[in-house]
């Protein structure tokens, strides 16, 4: 992401952002509980959300694929590097675990990556998988105070670490970015990343400046990445992503002004689709495709 000084004048109404009709479908699971002390014994049933790095081990052999119990882990002679406490499910209590990283794949079980598991797993299930590597890889690196060197400590009754020597206080970090669907007229606007597989297309998106709102980071990564102005902001909805630790703020905007210039950085190709025809979209459970599945219901299409 590049900066720059942004112009909020040409966003419109950002005292009153509207929610869309869809803001449902991006509330989250009602049956999961958050939690940071779990029992004091594990207790069955249990799900270990396991990783080798950010590569989440799954049971292949199940269809879907689903996650390993508590019970698969005794079985195998498997043990966690570290281990923290996300809450329950339904009653079934949930962990986040860091294995070593020379661990061997057990049988009838398989490591994917986190862009794989996103494409075999239930909305659901993916977003307790994204939760999972997000808790790990916080606990992993502030395993040590970055000011003074001593080793943290977990705090009591939420999800943060303390240093003993000097008070220094360590929080899951979250990088807030925003994601835009962009109309005009029937159409809407759709770009191709160069790191996208072959023939994909999305939204515009980028993450939000230090000390910038997120509806002028809108204006700013529009502007900066596809080279038009847009208006009518509206907030649409939320979903966090593990890639790394983003908290995607959607959002629809209607075109201005301004001819398409893809930055050839960022984004190598963009224009704008009919509902009629688009190219190949992202999957069902991002919030990417859930901006564009509402534009085609308002169309009273759906792909």
């Amino acid at each position: 992401m590049t900066s720059s000084t942004t112009n909020t004048s040409s966003i419109t109404n950002t005292s009153s952002i509207t929610k869309t009709s869809s803001i449902t479908k991006m509330n989250p699971d009602p049956k999961f509980l958050i939690g940071v002390e779990g029992p004091a014994d594990r207790q069955e049933p249990a799900l270990w959300f396991a990783f080798r790095g950010r590569d989440i081990l799954l049971k292949v052999k199940k269809n879907p694929t689903a996650v390993p119990r508590l019970q698969d882990f005794g079985e195998l002679g498997l043990s966690a590097v570290r281990e923290q406490y996300m809450g329950t499910l339904e009653g079934v209590h949930c962990y986040s675990v860091e294995l070593e990283e020379g661990i061997e794949v057990p049988e009838g079980m398989e490591f994917l990556d986190l862009k794989q598991a996103h494409a075999k797993l239930s909305e659901r299930c993916f977003s307790l998988v994204n939760k999972a590597v997000q808790v790990m890889e916080w606990d992993r690196v502030n395993q040590f105070c970055s000011r003074c060197g001593t080793g943290t400590l977990p705090m009591v009754g939420e999800r943060g670490k303390k240093c003993p020597k000097c008070g220094e206080l360590f929080y899951p970090r979250i990088s807030p970015a925003v994601i835009v669907l962009i109309k005009k007229g029937k159409e809407i606007l759709l770009a191709r990343s160069p790191n996208f597989p072959p023939g994909l297309y999305g939204l515009v998106a980028g993450f939000v400046e230090p000390g910038e709102s997120a509806e002028a980071a809108v204006v700013r990564e529009i502007r900066e990445e596809v080279g038009i102005e847009v208006r009518k902001i509206s907030y649409f909805g939320t979903q966090a992503w593990p890639f790394p630790n983003s908290l995607m703020i959607g959002f629809t905007a209607e075109y201005e002004s301004g001819e398409i210039r893809p930055d050839g950085v960022e984004i190598e190709d963009a224009g704008w689709f009919s509902a009629e025809k688009l190219p190949v979209l992202p999957g069902k459970i991002s919030i990417s495709r859930k901006l564009i599945d509402y534009f085609l219901q308002e169309e009273g299409l759906d792909k």
